[in-house]
């Protein structure tokens, strides 16, 4: 009897995210040694970092803090004593043969962030917490750059860049939350956010410095009990992430229509190849033999100085999106948008202090604006000559009628270049709007005198020449007649 392979919609993906982030500290969690990016290999390091017989370390007071605030941003409860340990392995780049961890004492556990998947046709958002099990501080290993080639093995040598090692990590792991590949891609922006708003790291991925590992297992739908767990490593952006996870999920089922048995194991994506491969068998804490860590003392945080982290700590990417969207009557999407990065957030809202209608503000910024700062890498929205009460000034000759959106459109090149004052600008370039009626009913007689054919066009009922009309007004007049007493008088003149 054969049975029939199981649908896709029988089974459902449990997954979570352990993410490694390096903390932006000018120096590593134990040494004075520079955390700096793409330095001369194996120059950033001393005795304490590279493991030296006799060497103690001294933990870094704002790897610490910066702990505590990224615990506390994802509503973890802080630990008023937590301790390190040490995790026994071996790699070529691991210079002592263990890592100075947290085990069973994490500085931060139990929180939760909120993801929200917007849908961009309908500006609507789904919001959904997933859970946060631990954040806990560790130190990070060196680098392996492997060269030359071979047929089999892809390279006969390998090298090794100390200058990471000891480089300050906070590990989050994730609560298996995530259903789907989009989840958990979002759930890793959000992440992201989180951590740049406070400062804490700039996440940059192409530089190591935000690393998601994926535990991913799949389960008949209705099931408690959760499959067996395959970790997915290498994904090195966040489309990849939601890539790995689908691939792995329609693996993974597969396999147990095919009567396989799913095994725990290290998988790595191929981003080549589309695909995950497996790369080795998964370690369990067993594995490890941690043990207390005995060059370092504990961990205390007071009351007082948690108080004090507390009270630094800025409005979160989440509090915005439900600040703009409730205070300013944004859609969920612009919020987001808006949201994403900090830098913009505050330059929209000095915008909207400034005077400007928040939704004119929005879309200026996230049209023109974003197109020209995307094509000009050397100018960052903290650079831009035009200041935000500038753009709040000329978003209100808008809609004040002083000038209209296609002249504020031919005069933002130069503004975004040079800045200054709009209403200077269109004051020396002579672009006030017309809103004279006669001088535009003059344009207008004009116009239906030199296109005799076109009126007669429109009169047998081409009624869509209006546009080529209003074209011609504009023209006529440098842009500068009002549009929308334009189309008006236009359509009373053709209609007579």
């Amino acid at each position: 009897m054969v049975t029939a392979a199981p649908a896709k919609t029988e089974y459902e993906a449990v997954i979570g995210l352990e993410t490694h982030v390096q903390l932006k500290t000018n120096t590593k969690i134990f040494c004075n040694c520079a955390t700096t990016f793409g330095g001369t290999p194996n120059t950033q390091v001393c005795p304490v970092c590279m493991g030296m017989p006799g060497v103690l370390p001294v933990l870094n007071q704002k790897v610490l803090e910066y702990a505590v605030k990224a615990g506390l941003a994802l509503n973890c409860e802080i630990a008023p004593y937590s301790k390190f340990d040490r995790k026994q392995y071996f790699y070529p780049d691991l210079p002592k043969d263990y890592q100075i961890s947290q085990y069973d004492l994490p500085i931060a556990q139990h929180g939760w962030l909120e993801i929200e998947l917007v849908n961009k046709e309908t500006g609507e958002a789904r919001r959904k917490r997933i859970g946060i099990t631990r954040l806990h501080m560790e130190e990070d290993a060196g680098k392996l750059v492997h060269g030359g080639s071979d047929r089999l093995a892809g390279s006969t040598y390998s090298l090794v860049d100390f200058n990471r090692t000891g480089v300050p990590l906070a590990e989050i792991v994730s609560e298996p939350d995530m259903r789907s590949g989009q989840e958990a891609a979002e759930y890793a922006q959000e992440l992201r956010r989180i951590l740049r708003y406070l400062g804490v790291s700039d996440g940059n991925m192409q530089e190591g410095s935000l690393r998601c590992d994926v535990n991913i297992s799949v389960r008949p739908v209705g099931q408690k009990e959760f499959g067996t767990k395959v970790e997915i490593k290498n994904m090195n952006s966040f489309n990849a992430i939601q890539r790995a996870i689908e691939y792995e999920i329609e693996r993974q089922i597969e396999a147990i229509a095919a009567g396989e048995r799913i095994i725990q194991e290290t998988r790595l994506w191929e981003e080549n190849s589309q695909r995950t491969v497996s790369m080795r068998s998964k370690e369990g804490s067993s594995d490890y033999r941690y043990f207390p860590e005995p060059d370092l003392g504990p961990i205390e945080v007071s009351p007082e100085q948690l108080a004090a982290w507390k009270a630094e700590l800025p409005e979160l990417p989440y509090q915005k999106r439900q600040r703009y969207e409730s205070e300013l009557g944004l859609s969920a999407y612009d919020a987001r948008v808006l949201t994403d990065d900090r830098a913009m957030a505050e330059y929209f809202e000095a915008t909207v202090a400034a005077g400007a209608p928040a939704k004119p503000a929005a879309n200026w910024l996230m049209g023109d604006i974003s197109a020209y700062l995307n094509s000009n890498s050397n100018v960052s929205i903290t650079s831009l000559p035009l200041k935000p009460s500038e753009l709040a000034e000329l978003t209100n000759l808008i809609e004040s009628g002083t000038i209209s959106n296609k002249i504020a459109k031919d005069i933002l090149p130069e503004l975004l270049e040079k800045g200054g004052s709009p209403k200077a600008l269109i004051e020396a370039k002579g672009l006030i709007q017309i809103s004279d009626t006669s001088v535009i009913e003059t344009a207008i007689a004009e116009v239906l005198a030199a296109h005799p054919k076109e009126l007669e066009q429109y009169r047998n009922g081409k009624t869509k020449m209006l546009g080529f009309f209003v074209g011609q007004v504009m023209k006529k007049t440098g842009g500068r007649a009002d549009p929308k007493l334009t189309n008006q008088l236009l359509a009373q003149k053709l209609n007579e």
